[in-house]
């Protein structure tokens, strides 16, 4: 999906359509050489048709490419030839993704494929086969066939590739929270900051590294009550944060209503769904700064008392408790990947591997 004219660089939703080739017809042909007693059938097969193949590229974080070419077809098969020639195969069309593509049936809900790890190779779509030339019919009661076969059609599907980041630790809250002053003080990224809402039009990516901690940490467009209906920015960019491990939910300690603003937020992830408002989370008020070490103190001890969960109070401009959150956030991150690399891995498979081949 694009998102308005103020961003021509990230794109994280695309329907493109897909078509493998078809296989190459066989050839009927027969040995007619001077000199030679006995010819025979030697018309050969025909050739393969090329697959639709994704590969997962770390140069890529957008679906941009996707938005000025939607058709992606393999080579036909070349028709077998005589003197048993069997015809040579349709070239493959690689498709490139950035790390974290999902690939998506046209209902827009089943997901066929999950890409994760960069040089990932998917045969999504597999070419038809080559027909049989009539060398292949040849027995000793059918010495001369004049029997071939056409080529087996390839395989045609319409998908939506979506991009969901790959990131360790999301960073959600209302406009203005401060999430994007946190990320280019403790990260190198340089996301725009401002005083208006909705300064973060697109989620932005910054690699922190905190002790022996290191992990990728996203911050994406604030969100205001009724953000799943499709008020603000709707909740379209809360799909960048599913496959983290935690969330630091960020609130502006400036703010009347700090106790609101964290319900909110609550809300807009519970009726996203997806697993989000189930994973684990650290509260932090921000803008300490402005409001002083006791003033901050006492406004988080009243909202870890109204919400029953731990509060922290930082300044991402002073400093202050900074680090604290992010070596916690960096347990929980090494904790989680951890046991994932003690689950076995999945290799992603494409639809039907076997539509396309052919028994003839």
């Amino acid at each position: 999906m694009y998102y308005g004219d103020f961003d021509m660089k990230f794109l994280d939703q695309a329907k493109i359509y897909l078509k493998s080739g078809n296989g190459g017809a066989g050839c009927v042909s027969f040995r007619h050489e001077k000199y030679i007693e006995y010819g025979g059938p030697d018309g050969g097969n025909g050739g393969r048709g090329g697959d639709v193949v994704f590969e997962v590229c770390d140069t890529l974080n957008t679906l941009i490419d996707f938005r000025y070419q939607q058709h992606f077809k393999a080579g036909n098969g070349t028709p077998g030839m005589g003197r048993n020639r069997t015809g040579p195969g349709g070239e493959d069309c690689i498709v490139k993704v950035p790390v974290g593509t999902e690939i998506i049936a046209e209902d827009k809900e089943t997901v066929l494929a999950d890409l994760l790890r960069v040089g990932e190779r998917l045969t999504f779509l597999k070419g038809g086969d080559g027909g049989f030339g009539n060398a292949h019919y040849k027995s000793s009661t059918n010495q001369a066939p004049r029997k071939a076969t056409k080529g087996w059609p390839g395989q045609e599907m319409a998908v939506w590739l979506r991009l969901k980041l790959v990131a360790d630790a999301g960073l959600v809250g209302l406009p203005n929270a401060g999430k994007s002053t946190f990320l280019s003080a403790v990260s190198a990224a340089k996301p725009k900051i401002a005083d208006y809402p909705f300064t973060t039009l697109h989620p932005n990516l910054g690699v922190v590294k905190k002790g022996q901690y290191d992990f990728v940490l996203a911050d994406i467009p604030g969100l205001i009550e009724g953000a799943h209906e499709g008020h603000g920015l709707g909740d379209r960019f809360l799909g960048h944060v599913e496959r983290t491990s935690v969330l630091l939910h960020l609130i502006d300690g400036l703010q009347d209503d700090i106790v609101g603003a964290y319900s909110t937020i609550r809300t807009e992830l519970e009726e996203y769904g997806n697993g989000l408002a189930d994973k684990p989370e650290i509260v932090a008020l921000t803008k300490a700064d402005a409001l002083g070490p006791e003033l901050a103190a006492d406004q988080a001890r009243t909202l870890q008392d109204a919400i029953g969960k731990n509060v922290t109070w930082l300044s991402a401009a002073s400093g202050e408790n900074v680090d604290k959150v992010l070596f916690e956030l960096g347990g929980i991150v090494a904790e989680t990947r951890r046991k994932r690399n003690e689950e076995p891995t999945r290799d992603a498979t494409g639809p039907d591997p076997d539509a396309g081949k052919g028994t003839a």
